[in-house]
């Protein structure tokens, strides 16, 4: 089959973006022929999968003259918010896709084009492209921006209800996809995530190198002092506070746990500098050590995975956070905000999985948490830290949530849509 992926943000930055070029390379390996649009800064060299002939729309040129827009209103490189779009820099974000898309379709002749997130690139395709199957990808922050803001909505709404197929996450999020679109339940597939199998997966020798924790872990007391180690907790995702890091550094000073007992790690990017120096200045209050690894790539990232008792993803919004699979994956215990969907997914998908979920506080307008819950939310995220701490590392069976199966039930539909 011969597909076109199209999404409007960088290719290998962001959750959606490692889904794009994962199931790409998937795809790619079960025989597809493929090519990708992407939007991209002036200077990005993106890494695409191989094979893939690659049409970038760069923005901060003359032609787009500012960043990137990004589906978060904070994303981890420069970015322009799509609610700040005036009518001539969306004429102007149209006119350059437009070209693109064209281009890549007069050489690849795709049997049907995946586009990413229910939002302004894909209206734009699926009017361009009346007579190709065109699917989409729903990543739950495009439901949020039609939430939040006016931008194009009608004209999203209408181009996302002719689409020949919309693919959910998960069962919560294709209820949303309904309420927010209006489109019809039948067209609308819950096809999930994927994960590297190859890259984030368990090392026994990594874990054994490291010795036994200290902190709260079952007969810890019994272990001699200088045989102990320290917990490792791990964050991955972007350093925001609506990705809930600032709860997370407070929650800390709510655990028991002795001051060389514990270690956070936190792995990811930032964009606003001044929100970021406040969580550094919070980070160096705590008691307890606490690391900016920044930005990792995979492999690296699965090293901390591994090397790491608990992950922690303490977020106010999020579609189906591909990190808790891949921490998983790599043996972590993981604790996660018990946000829409995602509970009854990883439960249906992975039911031994060991994942203590939190209740979240009250969120407004999406993904705001309303303040005075925050403290209780903190104390609740502690308590599910030192019960994860004391969780035995144990494997669980995720080998079919590979990319490779997704890419499967992804090309299913799009066979029936060419035939």
């Amino acid at each position: 089959m011969r597909l076109l992926h199209i999404t409007a943000q960088k290719p290998d930055s962001t959750g959606s973006g490692v889904y794009l070029a994962e199931l790409a390379g998937a795809c790619a390996r079960l025989g597809c022929v493929q090519a990708i649009v992407a939007g991209i800064g002036p200077d990005d060299d993106p890494v695409v999968p191989d094979g893939a002939a690659f049409f970038p729309v760069r923005f901060e040129t003359g032609e787009l003259p500012f960043p990137v827009c990004g589906m978060s209103d904070e994303m981890p490189y420069k970015a322009t918010r799509y609610r700040d779009l005036s009518p001539a820099m969306v004429a102007s974000f149209d006119a350059a896709f437009a070209r693109a898309v064209r281009a890549a379709v007069d050489e690849l002749r795709p049997d049907a084009v995946v586009c990413h997130h229910l939002y302004l690139v894909t209206s734009l395709v699926r009017t361009l492209l009346p007579d190709v199957p065109v699917v989409a990808v729903c990543h739950s922050t495009d439901v949020r921006q039609m939430r939040q803001h006016g931008l194009a909505r009608d004209r999203i709404a209408h181009a996302v209800r002719a689409l020949d197929a919309v693919f959910a996450l998960h069962e919560a999020q294709k209820r949303d996809i309904v309420e927010v679109y209006g489109v019809d339940e039948e067209r609308i597939r819950v096809v999930g995530t994927g994960y590297n199998h190859a890259v984030f997966r368990t090392d026994d020798e990594v874990h054994n190198d490291l010795g036994p924790r200290s902190a709260v872990s079952a007969g810890a007391e019994e272990l001699p002092a200088q045989a102990r180690r320290a917990a490792n907790l791990v964050y991955a995702g972007k350093i925001w506070r609506k990705k809930g890091v600032s709860s997370l550094i407070a929650a800390l000073a709510e655990l028991s746990v002795e001051p060389d007992g514990l270690v956070l790690r936190l792995a990811g990017g930032h964009t606003n500098e001044d929100e970021y120096r406040r969580m550094l200045a919070q980070a160096e209050q705590s008691r307890y050590r606490i690391e900016f690894l920044g930005k990792l790539a995979q492999s690296d990232l699965a090293q901390e995975y591994r090397r790491a008792d608990v992950f922690v993803l303490p977020s106010f919004f999020e579609g189906l956070p591909l990190v808790v699979v891949e921490a998983l994956a790599c043996g972590c215990t993981a604790v996660v905000t018990d946000l829409p969907g995602i509970r009854p997914w990883i439960e249906a998908q992975a039911p031994d999985a060991p994942v203590i979920f939190v209740e979240p506080p009250r969120i407004v307008n999406a993904d705001e948490p309303v303040a005075e819950d925050l403290p209780a939310f903190e104390r609740r995220l502690a308590k599910a830290i030192e019960s994860a701490l004391r969780v035995p590392p144990r494997r669980c069976d995720l080998a079919h949530l590979s990319w490779d199966a997704l890419a499967a039930r992804v090309l299913d539909v799009c066979a029936d849509l060419v035939r």
